[in-house]
């Protein structure tokens, strides 16, 4: 029987700068708001042109492609909806955009991260699938910036791919993806990265080591537990070591605090934190930045059974702390609280990043397109968000207010799982315990990292959202 699963990963649309058009390959013809046509663009009716991001119109054997004003933002959406449109029983193999004199390298990216993600499709059928555009042509008129502009393109199509890997794995079902099947998919990848490795620990040592917060969670499941633990190490004896944790719970049911019914199919994306970690891994150790970047995915079901933990059990963690557990709902704190003082303990990390779809408070306070990010360094938090804005996602800083700190401590434990007031706060207050005194932050994902819509280059499932803000933000830390 063939798996339920479509390859891992998926292919992407190919990119390509070069400074001549070709013979008999579909041309595409950019067109500005007003609209004003770009290179080869002469004869065109734009009568019924507007030039708006994304508008896509098929005059013969070429095409208009509306990309707006000319932000970042339009471009991305433009080289989705190319894509888009290039697809079904004519679409065609291959295809030259002629760029506009003004396009530099940050356009270019846009475009490419654009086009690469738009296309993207996940799904499990035993149909074939539809047909698109095989590989796009940049052309550009300056040939004495074809280098430029081929190095943007291929860093944005890394972005990419980096995204692409965090929803393959998200979306992946999880009659398939239990905690063995995410861990071992993401060293067999690993294995093919030159410089990346990959170490599993399964439950014996989970229960050796005293990871009390993974194997609580991860114990009502007859699926059991894994540790994934990836490292690169690509600088030397003076460069920085960030570590990323990310939550891999790879199914939530709540627990016996069990979740309603309505969107309880939607927690196989539970472990997007964790596979956003997986991907930039890859893209930091393909890139082979000289910096160390270790990542930790403690991967586990959060299921109901007799074995199930309990609200007021009281867990012992990784290093020795205690947590009086409240709702097993709330279980990715306690996958993370583990990993986080694994990290502190063991990697001696200059940063530590844990990023989770952790609380539906986030939701509610920035919408679904927006990230939170939690820290108590303003550097730090200046970082993430600069590092999103350049690669096309959105974060927002929310404050670790102190009139709650008091809240995370427990009378019968050292702190309480899910302490009284603002949900998303507290939750990162509870981390911040287990960061000890490394520079750290929180990245809850909970509202971006799965859609029910498309728009710009985002597909309705998992999203992929916060890989390529923790690519980023690795360069930055090389760079610097």
């Amino acid at each position: 029987m063939g798996s339920t699963v479509p390859s891992v990963p998926t292919k992407l649309v190919d990119v390509e700068v070069a400074t001549t058009s070709r013979r008999n390959v579909p041309a595409v013809v950019l067109a500005a708001t007003g609209p004003a046509l770009g290179p080869g663009g002469d004869g065109i009716d734009v009568s019924d042109l507007t030039g708006k991001a994304g508008e896509t119109v098929r005059h013969g054997e070429s095409w208009t492609l509306g990309v707006g004003t000319g932000t970042l933002s339009d471009y991305r959406v433009a080289g989705a909806a190319l894509v888009r449109a290039l697809s079904g029983e004519d679409a065609p193999r291959t295809t030259d955009v002629l760029l506009t004199p003004d396009f530099d390298a940050e356009k270019v990216r846009a475009f490419v991260l654009g086009a690469a993600l738009g296309g993207y499709r996940f799904k499990v059928t035993g149909e074939v699938a539809p047909k698109r555009v095989g590989s796009l042509r940049l052309v550009t008129g300056d040939t004495g910036f074809e280098e430029v502009l081929t190095s943007a393109a291929l860093k944005a199509h890394a972005l990419a791919t980096a995204t692409s890997l965090a929803r393959d794995l998200a979306n992946a079902p999880s009659n398939v993806k239990d905690p063995r099947w995410l861990a071992t998919t993401a060293a067999k990848l690993a294995e093919k990265v030159d410089g990346l490795s990959a170490v599993v620990r399964d439950e014996k040592w989970l229960r050796q080591q005293g990871f009390g917060g993974v194997l609580a969670v991860g114990g009502g499941s007859s699926r059991p537990p894994r540790f994934l633990e990836l490292t690169y190490d690509g600088g030397g004896s003076n460069a920085p070591h960030l570590v990323f944790v990310g939550k891999g719970i790879t199914f939530d049911t709540g627990g016996i605090s069990v979740k309603p019914a309505d969107g309880m199919h939607l927690m196989r994306t539970d472990m997007a934190g964790g596979g956003a970690v997986i991907s930039a891994l890859m893209a930091v150790a393909r890139r082979q930045l000289p910096i160390k970047v270790t990542g930790l995915v403690p991967c586990a079901e959060n299921h109901v059974s007799g074995s199930s933990y309990r609200p007021g059990d009281v867990v012992r963690h990784y290093g020795g702390a205690t947590t009086e557990v409240q709702n097993t709902d709330a279980e990715g704190r306690m996958v993370l609280a583990d990993a986080m003082a694994y990290a502190v303990k063991n990697l001696k990390p200059d940063l530590l990043v844990d990023v989770a779809t952790l609380t539906g408070a986030m939701k509610v306070s920035l919408g679904l397109r927006t990230g939170a990010v939690f820290t108590a360094d303003d550097s730090l938090a200046v970082d993430v968000i600069d590092a999103g804005e350049r690669a096309g996602e959105k974060w927002w800083r929310m404050p670790l207010l102190e009139e709650h700190v008091e809240a995370v401590n427990s009378e019968i434990a050292d702190y309480k799982q899910c302490p009284p007031g603002p949900g998303g706060i507290t939750a990162a207050l509870f981390l911040q315990k287990f960061a000890g005194d490394v520079p750290w932050a929180h990245l809850d994902i909970a509202g971006p990292a799965r859609s029910e819509k498309v728009y710009d280059e985002v597909v309705a499932g998992a999203t992929g959202f916060s890989a390529r803000t923790l690519v980023e933000l690795a360069d930055r830390f090389a760079r610097h």
